[in-house]
């Protein structure tokens, strides 16, 4: 069994998955039929059962690369497991970095009436986007290698210092963006009923969809490096086969070595 198989066994993927679909058809029938309209946004509310998880999901997939990052860089936890955790995590932080701007883009418009203000929560969460966006594109500059997943483990702990930024930006300044709903500084929910049941299935169903898909990108990361060794290898061996031939070792044939006519 490889080491990628015991962190995420096909059964445990397959379970990630069945219950990941069943926690989100939940959330459709929750968040479009069980859950009431909101007193004061209407139906433009129910945007915030996806854009909070998606939200939550983007802080968490980014706090497990800068983990993973961290892990790689001691050197007594340093393996390639951990930078390969570390960069299928953040792709799909970016992801659902994406889809918390596009989500709270299509809240923005009825609520607000402009798809995008210069709010500093809305800044912050952009410039996080595209500080993971920058650190996928040097893991694939810096190609592999220890030296290459050092350099992109201190840009990922780097890139995650936005993140505290981000979430305490409604704190921190005067912003368009309403505070945090749950995690305010005074833990105290400002949700409760089916709302509440609602915004937590919605954050269950994201986790459980995070998971099942960083098992399936970290296998198939783990697939391409073995690929890639085993490439890297026989090239390797081909190299020394044909190092080792003698120098007049020239095929003959009907024609001669050197595809003269033999005398």
């Amino acid at each position: 069994m490889t080491a990628t198989e015991r962190l995420y066994p096909r059964p445990l993927a397959r379970l990630l998955a069945v219950a990941a679909a069943g926690a989100l058809g939940a959330l459709v029938v929750l968040g479009l039929v069980v859950a009431p309209p909101d007193a004061v946004q209407g139906d433009a509310q129910r945007i915030m059962y996806l854009h909070v998880p998606t939200a939550w999901l983007a802080y968490l997939a980014f706090g497990i690369t800068a983990l993973a990052s961290a892990l790689y860089l001691w050197p007594r936890t340093r393996a390639a497991a951990w930078d390969r955790l570390a960069g299928a995590s953040a792709e799909l932080g970016v992801l659902f970095c994406g889809l918390t701007l596009a989500l709270g883009s299509l809240w923005g418009r009825p609520i607000w009436g402009v798809w995008w203000a210069w709010d500093a929560r809305l800044i912050t969460t952009a410039v996080l986007f595209f500080l993971f966006c920058g650190y996928l594109a040097l893991r694939r500059v810096l190609g592999r290698g220890e030296v290459a997943a050092r350099r992109a483990a201190i840009a990922a702990l780097v890139a995650f210092a936005d993140v505290p930024v981000v979430h305490f930006s409604v704190e921190w300044w005067r912003t368009l963006h309403q505070r945090a709903t749950v995690f305010n500084p005074e833990l105290d929910p400002q949700i409760e009923g089916t709302m509440a049941l609602t915004l937590w299935v919605g954050v269950l169903a994201f986790t459980l969809l995070y998971l099942a898909l960083l098992g399936l990108r970290y296998r198939i990361a783990g697939a391409d490096e073995h690929r890639a060794a085993q490439a890297l290898e026989a090239a390797i061996t081909a190299r020394r086969r044909s190092a080792e031939l003698p120098a007049d070792a020239v095929p003959t044939g009907p024609l001669g070595g050197a595809g003269v006519p033999a005398p």
